[in-house]
């Protein structure tokens, strides 16, 4: 097979026309195009009202060397893009061996935690997935109790519970991380055995949505267990056991829970997530390793869908190939600071994401079909562990924490202390005035939104830099900064605070045995990514396991 890339075609080109454009590309009889499968399909809206089609495709043709040779020989300025397909085939690097002992444990099972205890049930490890939360339509149940009851529950929540975060999200499955092994192709196969549609595998913006995801969810945790691995919902890690061994190095030796149980274990992922607060102080006490690193802190802003479509798409707005338009912006500030957009959800909600008791956090959530009459995306400013110091002038690595908690704190009050955000208009934002009321653009977030003023709910550095950078969003897309759009706060969990860093092995740097995984540990920012490492951490327990003949490759 080879693969042909950057094909140009019209947005409302027939059917045919793809086929044509192959044969034209590589010069071939059409007896010699043998079949031929899209493999990326995305969309050039740079020019309003002439939008373009590009596509990626894998053709299987008479002569293959033949083609390839001649194609190599052409003149650089017309040469066609034509490469091998490459082979996306997952392997797996282990198998058991009658010497396996102990159960690795994965805690967490978000998406990063849901594929690390996937891949080491496929090798036959048997691992213990242990789970804070409840089963993600219990959970369903708890999140909605917050959304519409005004009631949360701190172990069961938007952060916590079966699927993570991701569950409530846009269920975006891009990411922009180096993956020449292709382990995001194993994510995706993955999400269709589980029940997402096919077209996740060639568009080039996927996305599943949150109705979906729980399905899925529910899928993946029934292969689990069919492969012998076993899932332990309510189940909270409150300490590790740690270890001297003969040379003196500290070693994991399992898990100690909230319900007095201790689990013996000598391979422990940690895929916690961003917001288990908790444990990364239970792993601070003990000693493991772990770094302040940056994140961002902004608000929620809210248009109609409408705006955002004619602004992205101009007269081809609603054709149902790009339906809802996203978007991605980033202005470098005057005070140094950088804004840019995060998690933008086309046709979607603001969710109320709080995890614990007195302090707001929103979140964007889209499903499948992005038909709600706003978009939503996060605004928000860099920060560093040097702005931490003001809320912990310790320089822990924990510090970035107090920094989250302080603002959400902030913004529950500002909210009336009923779990209700605070929210202004934009143009109320810009002009330096509290909002009394809203305008045309409905919030969407639940329980419900204060008008105050945002001025209160961010460091003024933040405010500034906010302030300064919609405008210039205004000029990349018309009616960006209109007064009426709604911002609504506070945005604070766009990422870890903290880093639990790792060696090239996978492992703590302090911690033998101890594997930090996906969002929480630092090492990925989305569901796509957070699977990627979830694979990589099962294969690290995997390698370990094969050294201490547990376990025998593949």
């Amino acid at each position: 097979m080879l693969r042909l890339t950057d094909i140009t075609l019209p947005l409302e080109h027939a059917e045919p026309a793809l086929r044509e454009a192959v044969l034209a590309r590589l010069k071939l009889p059409a007896a010699d195009l043998r079949g031929m499968t899209v493999a990326k399909r995305s969309y050039d809206a740079r020019k309003r009202g002439h939008i373009q089609l590009i596509y990626s495709v894998d053709v299987d043709v008479a002569n293959e060397a033949a083609v390839l040779k001649r194609v190599a020989a052409e003149t650089r300025p017309n040469r066609v893009k034509v490469m091998p397909t490459p082979d996306t085939t997952y392997r797996f690097i282990a198998k058991p061996s009658p010497e396996q002992k102990l159960r690795p444990i994965v805690v967490g099972m978000g998406p990063c935690g849901l594929f690390a205890g996937l891949v080491l049930a496929q090798m036959g490890l048997r691992p213990i997935i242990l789970e804070r939360g409840k089963q993600v339509r219990e959970r369903t149940v708890d999140t909605f109790g917050l959304w519409r009851k005004k009631v949360l529950n701190p172990e069961s929540n938007v952060q916590y519970g079966e699927g993570g975060a991701g569950t409530f999200s846009d269920g975006k499955l891009y990411s922009q991380i180096s993956d020449k092994r292709h382990l995001g192709r194993k994510v995706l196969d993955e999400f269709v055995k589980a029940g997402a549609p096919d077209e996740i595998l060639y568009v080039s913006k996927p996305h599943i949505g949150t109705f979906r995801l729980v399905s899925m969810v529910e899928h993946m945790r029934a292969t689990i267990e069919s492969l012998g691995g076993e899932i332990r919902f309510s189940h909270r890690v409150e300490d590790l056991v740690i270890e001297l061994d003969a040379d003196g190095d500290r070693r994991v030796r399992g898990v100690a829970l909230a319900n007095g149980e201790t689990i013996r274990a000598d391979h422990v992922v940690m895929a916690l997530g961003h917001s288990a607060r908790d444990t990364f102080a239970m792993l601070h006490a003990r000693g493991v390793y772990m770094e302040a690193k940056p994140f961002s802190i902004g608000f929620r802003i809210e248009h109609p869908q409408s705006v955002i479509d004619e602004a992205r798409f101009g007269p081809q707005a609603g054709h149902p190939i790009l339906g809802a338009a996203d978007y991605k912006l980033v202005h470098h500030c005057r005070n140094g600071r950088s804004v840019y957009s995060f998690c933008m959800c086309p046709g979607g909600t603001v969710v109320a994401a709080a995890s614990e008791p007195g302090r707001v956090v929103t979140n964007g959530m889209s499903q499948y079909s992005r038909n709600e009459r706003n978009a939503n995306a996060a605004i928000v400013v860099g920060i560093t562990p040097e702005d931490y110091a003001e809320h912990d002038p310790s320089g822990s690595p924990l510090a970035g924490i107090a920094l989250q908690r302080y603002w959400e704190e902030v913004a529950f009050k500002l909210g009336g202390g009923t779990y209700e955000a605070p929210g202004q208009r934009v143009g109320d934002f810009l002009a330096g005035q509290p909002s009394t009321t809203l305008g045309a653009v409905l919030p969407s977030y639940t329980p419900g939104v204060t008008p105050t003023d945002l001025a209160q709910a961010l460091p003024k550095y933040a405010v500034d830099a906010i302030r300064e950078a919609l405008p210039a969003f205004g000029k990349q897309i018309k009616g960006f900064d209109m007064a009426d759009a709604v911002l609504t706060g506070v945005e604070t969990r766009t990422s870890s605070p903290l880093r639990l860093t790792r060696g090239e092995d996978g492992q703590s740097l302090n911690t033998r045995g101890l594997f930090p995984a996906g969002e929480g540990a630092g090492y990925a920012g989305g569901i796509l990514s957070a699977g990627v490492d979830g694979i990589r951490a099962a294969e690290w327990v995997a390698e370990a396991m094969i050294r201490a003949g547990e376990a025998i490759p593949a």
